[in-house]
């Protein structure tokens, strides 16, 4: 059986890009284990999560609202990864790819949230 959120599009985008953050996070510095990376991670893993509970929600409302906060914490990785790049702790690359790929699923995010409120 396979749950609404999992069919879209922006749910596993989002899936691929937490583990990506794994990997690239993976060769942060070990002293910065419960810093930036917890954090990043921990944001990352909120987009996913808040786009499973927020379809399982009956009300357009209510799942508008768990969209709003995906795209929230969708802004707090970009946050972390300018401060990873600013600390020379990600390659410029690597940057650029997360950023593109970050970009695409907020867009996807306010997608989704503007057709769930238009009939407001």
């Amino acid at each position: 059986m396979e749950f609404y959120f999992e069919k879209l599009d922006v749910w596993q985008n989002a899936r691929v890009f937490v583990k990506d953050i794994y990997l690239v996070t993976a060769g942060f510095p070990n002293d910065d284990k419960y810093g930036i990376v917890s954090q990043v991670r921990r944001a990352s893993s909120s987009i996913t999560a808040n786009l499973a509970e927020g379809m399982s929600r009956i009300s357009e409302k209510e799942k508008a609202r768990f969209i709003g906060i995906a795209f929230s914490s969708a802004m707090e990785v970009i946050n972390f990864l300018i401060l990873s790049k600013d600390l020379e702790m990600i390659k410029e690359e690597d940057y650029n790819d997360l950023r593109g790929k970050l970009e695409k699923i907020t867009n996807q995010l306010n997608s989704l949230h503007n057709r769930l409120t238009q009939g407001r």
